[in-house]
């Protein structure tokens, strides 16, 4: 490996080593996690391992600008529910899904993550903390009926719910990028 390669390869993995940090220093209080973008290749991964089909209501907790639940509706014909704790990201979330003419398809909500009822979604999206998916945990295992898969990009559950399977993967911009997939049994 050349002196090149070596330095991309060593930023690269102190990129991914300080990246969590940061997500826990612009966390607000009151959010689950700082508002950070999943890339749209991700999105399309994150979606493809859940096996999202026309069938499907996907709930993004954190919706952000509407991404997840607009590509379900575009790509798949999914309902669509995002959920968002900023008013901002609502309005956007809802001209964004005017300009992708799915807006009949998809529907956001202003509230709170961890007193949303998720027991209507077939699949539910996650870009939180890990902290924040240990607080969501006991409400996805109780709410969410037998089959409903769960997926978060880049943060697991803990050791107490390991995923049924990980997606690892290099994305469109270079990020080594982790996907985890649930589903609920009982």
């Amino acid at each position: 490996m050349g002196v090149n390669a070596l330095f991309v390869y060593d930023f690269h993995m102190i990129r991914l080593a300080v990246a969590p940090l940061v997500c826990l220093l612009l966390a607000s209080p009151q959010s689950l996690a700082p508002y950070v973008p999943t890339p749209e290749d991700v999105v399309d991964r994150m979606l493809a391992l859940a096996e999202v089909t026309s069938e499907d209501v996907v709930l993004d907790l954190g919706s952000g600008d509407g991404r997840i639940p607009i590509r379900a509706a575009q790509k798949y014909g999914a309902r669509g529910i995002g959920v968002d704790i900023d008013p901002r990201r609502i309005a956007e979330s809802q001209a964004n899904a005017r300009k992708a003419g799915v807006e009949n398809r998809v529907e956001f909500r202003l509230g709170d993550a961890l007193k949303t009822d998720v027991s209507s979604a077939t699949v539910v999206t996650l870009y939180l903390l890990s902290s924040s998916n240990a607080k969501l945990r006991p409400i996805l295992q109780q709410q969410l009926k037998p089959g409903a898969r769960v997926v978060s990009h880049a943060f697991s559950m803990g050791p107490e719910w390991p995923a049924d399977k990980i997606d690892r993967f290099i994305s469109a911009n270079g990020d080594q990028v982790t996907l985890y997939l649930w589903q609920i049994r009982r």
